[in-house]
């Protein structure tokens, strides 16, 4: 009886099977107001890929990588000291694996891209108008509706005071957010921008998603400015230097150059030097790069501390680690301070779960990087504006990787599935492109 009802159900779905995609979509709508809903939508959406297309799946030679790392993952929590901790911090990564082959799967075409582009970019203005909101005018709310179904926590000021932090726990999660958000309406905006200017002069409801993209993107880049995070400053500006070089517009790249170069000098350079540009650059900026702004910091607290920490722990436990969760135990009982993670991922990695694990990590990213790359440059299937949408993509993973290089978004269960997400999509049209590359060269 079990099995007639389950039959049932997928029957059901298959015939719903083109909605699959749309409500994913509007998971990711909702994602950043009512994380539990977006992740119940997106993990049924999941799971009901893996039914239809087990097959499909299972036959694609990245997801042997991901299986395999799984159980690295799970040998190396085996022998972790606190094996609680350490099969608990599996969540942080397995379920992802599974959503990322579904989704691999599930998306295929570039309208795809888009979609999920105009989506994230849709969803964020009410957690940016939050945040400014927040910062400048003071707002504070704590709501629970059904334990968990819509829990908002905003803290007036931000968090920490003076940084905004909107419904995310911390302005550096926050930043990291905005900066991937910021990266794809870029390409958005580049694109719509691109088309106005080839089909001239229209009618003004036709230019109406491009102001919205202009209204959206400036608002994201004020909110980036003012969540005081220097990963997100350093994310923001690299995405606009790639941009105007994949452009080919030289005075832009020179411009931002030089104002990048007066900032740093403003910083860091000897003290005549810096006091001249300390006159034009505000001090919201230099202050906070070269830590004026934050005077008398505890040496535990600098990353450079925490990541040789983290590296000494992966040359003690080399192969399988110390398991998942546990660095921040490790780290209190040496420098006497809580700390979360060693703000590096793959440090972090390979001091919880060994080396063998994380250069396994590191290959399937720069595999999927790779790839991307490769179906840019070479195939002849894709139009400029499906090249700009997949370099937008590319770029957005080029920054998730540079963000974890300083910080960890593994933690925050929204940055994860978006993430991920944009690793399936990748994936999804370029191994859709490689199959068309394949039969084009072996018609038969």
């Amino acid at each position: 009886m079990l099995g007639a009802s389950l039959n049932k159900v997928f029957d059901y779905f298959k015939s719903r099977w083109q909605s699959s995609w749309n409500y994913s979509l509007w998971a990711l709508l909702i994602f950043p107001l009512s994380p539990l809903l977006g992740a119940v939508t997106i993990g049924f959406v999941s799971l009901i890929t893996w039914v239809k297309q087990y097959r499909k799946i299972s036959r694609r030679p990245l997801n042997w990588g991901f299986a395999l790392l799984s159980l690295l993952l799970i040998v190396s929590a085996g022998f972790a000291n606190d094996k609680t901790a350490a099969f608990l911090g599996l969540f942080n990564l397995l379920p992802f694996f599974l959503l990322f082959a579904a989704h691999s799967s599930l998306i295929q075409t570039f309208a795809q891209l888009r979609q999920m582009a105009w989506i994230l970019v849709i969803g964020s203005m009410p957690v940016v108008i939050i945040g400014l909101g927040q910062l400048f005018l003071g707002w504070s709310l704590k709501l629970e509706i059904l334990w968990i179904v819509l829990a908002w926590t905003i803290r007036p000021g931000g968090n920490p005071p003076g940084r905004i932090a909107s419904l995310f726990l911390h302005a550096n999660t926050f930043a990291a957010y905005l900066a991937i958000v910021f990266i794809l309406g870029l390409g958005l905006w580049l694109e719509n921008y691109q088309q106005l200017r080839v089909k001239g002069k229209q009618s003004f409801p036709s230019h109406l998603p491009f102001l919205f993209l202009t209204v959206a993107m400036i608002a994201n880049f004020i909110a980036l400015i003012f969540t005081n995070s220097r990963n997100g400053w350093a994310i923001t500006i690299f995405a606009c230097l790639a941009y105007a070089l994949y452009q080919g517009w030289r005075i832009l790249v020179g411009g931002i150059a030089a104002i990048v170069s007066s900032v740093l000098l403003a910083a860091f350079a000897p003290s005549p030097v810096a006091q001249f540009f300390r006159q034009y650059v505000p001090a919201f900026f230099w202050a906070r790069l070269n830590d004026d702004m934050y005077p008398g910091r505890p040496v535990a607290l600098m990353r450079k501390t925490q990541w040789e920490f983290a590296w000494f722990l992966a040359q003690e436990h080399p192969w399988t680690g110390w398991g998942l969760r546990s660095f921040s135990t490790l780290y209190k009982a040496k420098m006497q301070i809580p700390l979360g993670h060693p703000h590096n991922l793959f440090l972090m990695l390979s001091a919880e779960t060994g080396f063998p694990s994380t250069f396994l990590f590191c290959g399937l990213l720069a595999w999927i990087l790779i790839t991307g790359v490769q179906l840019l440059r070479k195939s002849k299937y894709i139009n400029t504006q499906d090249r700009l949408i997949l370099f937008s993509y590319l770029l957005a993973f080029v920054a998730w990787v540079l963000l974890n290089t300083v910080d960890v978004t593994l933690f925050d269960f929204r940055l994860n599935t978006l993430s991920w997400l944009i690793l399936a999509a990748i994936c999804g049209v370029v191994h859709r492109y490689n199959q068309h590359d394949r039969l084009a060269y072996h018609p038969n």
